[in-house]
């Protein structure tokens, strides 16, 4: 199993969702978050003064995927979130353990 840790503009979530659809996968968990990189913020002007932003809004989502599902979740977060400027975000993917359904005790795959 692998889970997945996507960082993208808010404004395509909702695309990133569809296409996330599409490719079969069935739950996620949504984040709004605050970050920089190479973005390094910047300055907005409110009533005559200049304020630095630093931290920009950002969406994280994790999503967990078979082994054989990793590509096919990675294209659809690429496809749908890419729009070629800087701050598109990342992609982080990391081995998972166990997953352990609470309610029905299902360790593993069967608790995806």
């Amino acid at each position: 199993m692998k889970k997945i840790e996507a960082i993208i503009k808010p404004f395509t979530l909702d695309s990133v969702k569809q296409e996330l659809g599409q490719a079969g996968i069935k739950g996620l968990t949504a984040y709004e978050v605050k970050g920089f990189g190479r973005q390094k913020g910047h300055s907005e002007m409110y009533r005559g003064t200049e304020y630095v932003v630093d931290f920009l809004p950002k969406v994280k989502l994790e999503i967990l995927v078979h082994d054989d599902q990793l590509n096919t979740v990675l294209d659809a977060i690429i496809k749908a979130a890419r729009t070629g400027k800087i701050g598109d975000g990342k992609i982080f993917v990391t081995n998972v353990e166990d997953v352990i359904r609470i309610r029905t005790n299902e360790h593993g795959d069967a608790a995806i």
